[in-house]
């Protein structure tokens, strides 16, 4: 399936015209609080200025790290989140079809998914995770057991870059609810500050639950 059929169907599935489009569901990461508890996690949260992007390296969060045998992060996650996965002896993903909840495309090559850190980790870096241990921004960088990684359109990842909810949101309004909750929790869990903007998109977010 091109990139262009897949985003004019992503098109007509947002606006209702087109059920199915996408073949297969989403698969729902681990993790993801019902909307009181996102609720209350957000409440919790302190609210502070972004931070400094000073001494900001992607290295300093070292990723993918091996999970199991040949299996680093990244191909947990495809396997995770695909449909049929077919892996080769390095397990590198050969077939398989994965659907992106942010814009509902879904593709069936490997090559045409990112797995996207739900808050990214200059976003974290911006937010605490500074004054972090090297181990403490790895187990962020590839967490497993939160709703931290998620394979979705690899353009659409790139997209999203660093930003948080106040600026940049799926195009699927339809998923807003499940990456607030998902992106609050993640917060929650590593005990990251939130802006005042990014709050209240998160609450806007929140109420399409």
């Amino acid at each position: 399936m091109s990139k262009l059929r897949a985003l004019f169907g992503a098109l007509l599935l947002s606006t209702g015209l087109l059920v199915g489009f996408a073949g297969t569901a989403a698969a729902t990461p681990p993790g993801i609080p019902s909307e009181a508890t996102a609720r209350s996690q957000l409440s919790a949260l302190t609210v502070a200025a972004a931070g400094s992007m000073t001494g900001y390296s992607r290295d300093k969060f070292p990723h993918w790290i091996t999970i199991s045998g040949a299996c680093d992060t990244r191909e947990t996650v495809l396997k995770r989140d695909g449909t049929s996965v077919v892996t080769d002896s390095s397990c590198a993903a050969t077939s398989g079809r994965w659907y992106s909840p942010y814009d509902g495309a879904t593709w069936t090559l490997a090559s045409d998914v990112d797995i996207d850190h739900m808050v990214p980790l200059a976003n974290a870096w911006r937010s605490g995770a500074a004054s972090w241990t090297t181990a403490k921004r790895q187990q962020l960088a590839n967490d497993l057991s939160a709703p931290q990684l998620l394979a979705v359109t690899d353009n659409v990842n790139q997209s999203k870059g660093d930003q948080g909810p106040e600026s940049w949101k799926p195009s699927l309004t339809s998923y807003w609810c499940t990456y607030a909750k998902a992106w609050t929790t993640v917060k929650y869990k590593y005990g990251l500050k939130v802006t005042s903007g990014e709050k209240s998109a998160l609450l806007t977010m929140l109420d399409r639950c």
